[in-house]
């Protein structure tokens, strides 16, 4: 019954009164005039205050004037919370006296199993209480939570004032373990806690980088599923939720097959997330958990990577924890999967610029004498020199690459892939061979255009090309490697990374600096000056070994159309991809699971 005209809203006693139970059986508290600023608390809890304030209440006085006797604190495991004050009359009205109020909220599917009454429009009159109509209370629930609201029921009840003493430790089976339904269903409030819209973007951002999204609740399984749709979790291939109790009924293949078929697991207990997480592991899948609560921390532990709130966490859950979110932001965690994409990928791209490098430089040296020069075409210094300089810039170039176009759009490699698979190694194998060709050739090349020359001056010449061309090449390299499988003929070359043209103007100055300073040259490095065709032989090498290394990465793209792992996403003789078996058992004491946060 509506206790007001239609298109007309009720007082401010009334608010008072039908909110009380929100009010009074709450430890939130609101922020500064109303706002955010400063609250605490769950945003479900904080919007019945919030409603309450609006009128004009005074939610500390209300609080004072009524102050908690005893309490049976919230626990997820059976989703309600009660307190227990003295009357007040502005209230309560008349008639209570050697009684006390019990204000109980919770998941309205619980508290109607322990109501026998209800206030009509709110109304806690005596003419206006009457019998419970279970099947109206359980449509509207049903009504409320498939619309995506979240849902929770007001009850109140009265006890003798002798039955509690001043802070007793009180536990649920005050409220749910009497013989008969002794509460009265004041009513139901709803709140929409839309999804944040970045929280939306992210997880189809996850999706199509092959990362699964699933959501455990304490929510109504029709709430569950209404916000999964506003996610984008439930589709057709996961098309429905599976509540606490089905998964408690489930054995554990059972439960494996589910976690493999669900993304919305709502009503769930501590116990059913540390099942959800063993299971989905029991699958070959990395399981990642994120939790704010104290009885989130087992999941948290038994995760592979638990993620903890910031905010809101609770110390413990922190603790449980390897990664907490600053910001309390999902859209941070897709954040972190891609910069650690970035890492792997940059990781990889040091590897392929450094180790050819590195490789050239002494297979030149070897190949120089085999091929018949009279004499190493690098001296020790140079081959310490280039490796010195190089690595210092070429590979911190590779470093800090930011992120490729796509990046987001791969499939996660496999616990236990290394860093060189078959492709890379390939890669690394074919610049190592390109850039020693080009040095040794290179040298050969420059020896048929000296005519005339001392030996000691020749030996410096060549010693000269070698060098210029190992490192003009290791540039070649690096500008390839900067892109996995995007062409580097584009105009990306040029964008991106501004560190990348400062170390290559580092090296060529550095380059030139010790081929033509006096001394330097020819003391330190054993070299000298270097002729217009020797420069000429110089940067045609470095484009040809920039050439082959882009041709690699075209038959690359085209092997990867054609659907072969180019990847390095199938199991290599030096992976260890073998997944463990998962002991599905709880923790020990974890089927017990009744933890709440300690109050000061």
């Amino acid at each position: 019954a509506n206790p007001e005209a239609q298109g007309t809203s009720p007082d401010q006693q009334y608010v008072k009164a039908a909110l009380a139970g929100g009010i009074l059986c709450s430890k939130c508290v609101l922020g500064e005039n109303g706002g955010r600023e400063g609250e605490i608390g769950n945003p479900t809890e904080l919007s019945i205050l919030r409603a309450v304030y609006m009128t004009g209440v005074d939610i500390e006085d209300l609080k004072k004037d009524s102050p908690i006797v005893a309490e049976v604190p919230f626990s997820s495991e059976y989703k309600f919370m009660a307190t227990v004050h003295e009357p007040t009359p502005e209230i309560d009205g008349d008639g209570c006296d050697g009684k006390l109020i019990v204000h109980a909220k919770g998941a309205p599917d619980r508290m109607l199993k322990v109501c026998n009454k209800q206030a009509k429009g709110g109304s806690l009159k005596a003419e206006d209480v009457e019998d419970i109509d279970e099947k109206y209370w359980t449509e509207q629930i049903a009504t409320l939570s498939s619309h995506g609201l979240r849902v929770i029921a007001l009850t109140r009840g009265t006890i003798p004032s002798d039955e509690v003493t001043q802070d007793q430790a009180l536990g649920p089976e005050f409220v749910n373990g009497r013989d008969q339904p002794w509460l009265t269903f004041v009513g139901l409030c709803a709140i929409m806690d839309p999804p944040r819209p970045e929280c939306v973007q992210a997880i189809s951002e996850a999706k199509r980088a092959g990362v699964r999204v699933a959501m455990i609740t304490g929510d109504h399984k029709d709430t569950a599923t209404a916000i999964g749709h506003m996610l984008g979790l439930v589709d057709e291939q996961y098309s429905e939720a599976v509540t606490g109790p089905e998964m408690d009924a489930m054995s554990d293949d059972e439960l494996k097959a589910a976690v493999m078929t669900h993304n919305v697991f709502a009503r769930a207990s501590p116990q059913n997330k540390i099942r959800i997480v063993k299971a989905l592991q029991a699958q070959g899948q990395i399981s990642s958990m994120t939790g704010d609560g104290v009885n989130d921390a087992p999941a948290l532990k038994a995760a592979d990577m638990g993620v903890a709130m910031g905010k809101e966490g609770t110390d413990v859950a922190r603790e449980a924890s390897e990664m907490i979110l600053a910001d309390d932001n999902f859209a941070t965690i897709v954040t972190a999967v891609r910069e650690g994409r970035v890492v792997w990928d940059n990781l990889r791209k040091i590897l392929l610029v450094n180790t050819p490098i590195n490789n050239a430089q002494g297979m030149s040296v070897l190949f120089g004498i085999v091929c018949g020069l009279p004499d190493t075409p690098l001296t020790a210094i140079q081959v310490l020199y280039s490796n010195l300089i190089c690595a210092v810039t070429l590979g911190f170039v590779c470093a800090i690459e930011p992120a490729e176009d796509g990046i987001m759009d791969q499939p996660p490699r496999k616990v236990g892939k290394r860093l060189i698979g078959r492709y890379l190694f390939l890669r690394i194998a074919l610049a190592t061979a390109t850039l020693t060709c080009a040095v040794v050739g290179s040298v050969f090349w420059a020896r048929t255009y000296q005519v005339g020359m001392s030996d000691e001056d020749a030996l410096r010449q060549l010693r000269s090309q070698a060098i210029n061309t190992l490192d003009f090449g290791a540039i070649s390299v690096t500008l390839s490697a900067r892109f996995t499988y995007n062409s580097s003929f584009a105009m990306r070359i040029f964008k991106g990374n501004n560190f990348a043209w400062y170390s290559v103007a580092i090296v060529a100055v550095l380059q030139v600096f010790i081929t033509y300073v006096p001394g330097l040259n020819r003391v330190v490095f054993g070299m000298g000056p270097m002729t217009g065709i020797q420069w000429g032989i110089t940067i045609l090498m470095m484009v040809v070994v920039f050439v082959v290394m882009e041709i690699e990465k075209a038959i690359r793209r085209v092997l990867k159309a054609q659907g072969k792992d180019t990847d390095d996403k199938e199991k290599w003789i030096f992976d260890d991809t073998e997944h463990p078996d998962v002991n599905m058992d709880l923790p020990k004491g974890a089927s017990h699971l009744n933890l709440v946060e300690m109050t000061h």
